[in-house]
């Protein structure tokens, strides 16, 4: 079985191991240190680490302002608060100057679990995918959390990352390159392409598993970068298959599904559907049940490839 670790624990431990690299690395928190991981930032640095309270506005502000002195601001807090609450900020301090904030929201998504629905952040990425000059990041283990933090922190300019508080499947091993705005074929096929984003990956690469048994081979493709996104990439495997599934923790509008049908209906229109959360918020339980309960699971992603293989090939 394969080790599990929060992309959230991956995203503190690289920030200690760079702060140690690059004196200009600060860290700022919205009183939640403990939970997205920047404590031991804190511990570490404790002269680079600035607490702002739960005042995520001024927390975004303050990012900016330390941005402008040549500063690398990491800021912190539960993506519902990052990227809500704090959205004018992000958009008009950070955005609309271009300004070098690096913004880690954790606890995205319905896995935050028991927290209920108004704490699962479910348009994280709609919301950042719609701001000019944003990057935006949902990596898919801890492995490639870490290289897409110190890609994050080598880019010029804002980029949003959305991390989870759930333990995943690590994937990738040591030698796995990430390169910002790159999509990466995990799993080669023929029959139809799977498009994960974020932790969704491990349910993907299952559900080719389970497809292969019914003589289905399904492409699994990992797109952490949802803006810049590769369209050279998602096309080229849209191209081979013939149809495709996209799979997100995220709501159906705005995230990877509106992504990739975007680029395909201006491209080569053909049969895609999309997994994700469908039009709702969450609601409090525990995450794997929560999965099951949204339609995010291994088996509703081979049901939508099934469907989906389907239309291909009656069409």
């Amino acid at each position: 079985m394969a080790e599990k670790i929060a992309t959230r624990q991956a995203y503190g431990d690289t920030l200690v191991e760079l702060g140690r690299e690059n004196p200009d690395i600060v860290v700022l928190d919205a009183d939640l240190s403990k939970s997205t991981m920047t404590a031991g930032f804190a511990k570490a640095y404790p002269e680079r680490f600035f607490n702002a309270g739960i005042a995520e506005q001024n927390l975004m502000g303050m990012a900016a302002g330390l941005a402008t002195t040549g500063k690398v601001p990491f800021a912190s807090t539960f993506a519902v608060f990052a990227a809500g609450r704090a959205f004018e900020q992000v958009r008009n301090t950070i955005c609309y100057p271009k300004l070098n904030v690096k913004i880690a929201a954790s606890h995205a998504g319905i896995t935050v679990g028991e927290d209920g629905g108004s704490h699962q952040s479910v348009e994280d990425l709609a919301l950042m995918r719609a701001l000019p000059n944003m990057t935006v990041i949902a990596p898919a283990d801890a492995v490639e959390t870490a290289k897409a933090v110190r890609a994050a922190a080598a880019h010029r300019g804002p980029v949003y990352i959305r991390l989870s508080r759930l333990a995943t499947p690590v994937i990738f091993g040591a030698d796995y390159q990430f390169e910002i705005g790159k999509a990466v074929v995990v799993r080669e096929g023929k029959d139809v392409s799977l498009f994960s984003t974020g932790t969704m990956l491990a349910a993907a690469l299952a559900a080719a598993d389970r497809l292969a048994d019914e003589g289905i081979r399904a492409e699994v493709v990992n797109v952490a970068t949802l803006k810049p996104l590769d369209a050279r990439t998602i096309l080229a495997s849209l191209a081979k298959t013939g149809c495709g599934v996209t799979c997100e923790e995220h709501s159906i509008i705005g995230g990877l599904g509106s992504a990739v049908a975007e680029l395909v209906v201006e491209n080569d229109p053909l049969p895609l559907t999309r997994v994700g959360i469908l039009d709702v918020f969450g609601e409090s339980g525990k995450p794997d049940e929560l999965l099951q309960r949204f339609g995010l699971t291994a088996d509703d992603i081979v049901i939508a490839a099934r469907r989906v293989f389907q239309r291909k090939v009656c069409a």
